[in-house]
């Protein structure tokens, strides 16, 4: 079955590579189309998920990335708008020079090949990442999760109905049917036909794919983010900060899971925020000094530092200066997002330098770690590793270089 897929999606990445910017275009626009002609078959799919989901117990947080409605499929038919909109990568001249034997060398941008993408209770990631790697000249193999196993086939099978009537092989979109582990793992196999596989996922499912692949992986998605108010921070400005990058969307990888104190301000700030935050329905769990000024948080253990909640829970622990914070974060974070809230410019450039994530802000909430909350349009993950990419990956990220060299008869000496 696997072997087949992929097959299937090289062939049709050869044809993807030589069409132009204009085709993909096309194709990707129809695609966003007939989301909107095919929302009742979509949401019909998606209601089968989401009560199975529901009987099974998931979390509501969870629960709210599985589920869908007009609204949802509405923006998931603009962000495939929004990508016919980016520019193509695909052909762009990155760089040339003249070396002096007369050597013209240069870079061009080239799509990847076949991107193969194991995720888990997030339909959306179908459309999104569909549209992004055509635009990008890619093909792509879809491994959802069995959560949304009925949503993921049905945007699917919309998806390549899109593409019957324009130049992008139907075959650029593969959605695999089966949510059998030993098909996921014969896909993390398939070195041949697949050129990068990104998991998008919890912590155990990036772990197994890093572990079990053999086709190079790019990380992405886990973010046990981190919130640092130093003692000079504006406290009224941090708890509205604080609220939203927890609790707008306690299940997305860029919710804050952690808040770091400066301990000159504990004492004042910590009464107001923890009862800002449980207004919200938020559990606080706390180290032994936050236990001694808020007396009835859960005490947090060192398990809780490393976890990412992805629920209404957030850990507190009071340091005592922006070097304990810094050393902290670096320990225990997943380098996705940080913030620090101060007021002085040396402290936040600081934290901004050492911090060894992938997006590190200043008095602003880590919610907004996305594509196109940074402009560069949809995103297929968020990169928290070195190579390749870091941070949001967009199209421009599903590209590749190579050299080109054009001469007028040298030989080497």
């Amino acid at each position: 079955m696997i072997l087949e897929i992929c097959k299937k999606a090289q062939a049709a990445s050869v044809q993807l590579a030589k069409l132009s910017t204009e085709e993909k275009n096309i194709a990707v626009l129809k695609m966003g189309e007939a989301l909107e002609a095919n929302a009742d078959k979509i949401l019909s799919a998606n209601k089968e998920d989401t009560e199975v989901a529901k009987a099974k117990g998931l979390k509501a947080a969870l629960l709210d990335r599985l589920a869908l409605d007009n609204h949802k499929i509405a923006n998931m038919a603009r962000c495939l708008r929004e990508v016919a909109e980016t520019n193509d990568p695909v052909g762009e001249i990155v760089k040339t020079w003249t070396r002096p034997n007369g050597l013209l060398i240069g870079q061009m941008r080239v799509p990847l090949g076949v991107v193969g993408i194991i995720y888990e209770s997030r339909p959306d990631v179908t459309s999104d990442a569909s549209g992004i790697c055509i635009k990008s000249g890619n093909a792509v193999v879809l491994r959802g999760g069995s959560d949304a196993i009925n949503s993921n086939i049905a945007i699917g099978e919309v998806l390549r109905g899109a593409l019957a009537n324009t130049k992008v092989p139907v075959d650029a979109v593969q959605v695999v049917s089966s949510t059998d582990r030993s098909i996921a793992e014969e896909l993390m196999r398939m070195r041949k036909y697949v050129d990068v596989l990104i998991p998008r996922g919890g912590a155990a499912l990036i772990r197994t794919v890093v572990e079990k692949a053999s086709i190079p992986v790019i990380e992405t998605g886990t973010g046990n983010c981190h919130i640092y108010v130093e003692e000079d921070a504006d406290l009224d400005r941090a708890v509205p900060i604080i609220i939203n990058a927890k609790c707008q969307r306690p299940g997305t990888c860029n919710a804050a899971e952690k808040l770091l104190v400066h301990s000159n301000v504990a004492e004042r700030f910590l009464p107001v925020t923890i009862a800002a935050l449980r207004a919200k329905g938020v559990e606080v769990r706390g180290c032994e000094k936050t236990a001694r000024i808020v007396t009835d948080v859960k005490r947090a253990n060192d398990e809780d530092w490393y976890t990412e909640y992805l629920d209404f829970i957030i850990g507190v622990k009071i340091v005592k200066d922006l070097d304990e914070a810094v050393a902290h974060v670096n320990k225990y974070s997943t380098k996705h997002s940080e913030a620090i809230l101060t007021a002085n410019f040396d402290k936040a450039m600081r934290f901004i330098r050492e911090v060894d994530s992938a997006a590190v802000y200043w008095n602003a909430s880590t919610r907004f770690t996305d594509g196109n909350q940074f402009g560069l349009g949809a995103e297929i993950g968020i990169s928290t590793q070195k190579l390749h990419a870091r941070g949001p990956m967009s199209v421009q990220h599903l590209t590749t270089a190579k050299y080109f060299i054009l001469g007028s008869g040298q030989i080497r000496k």
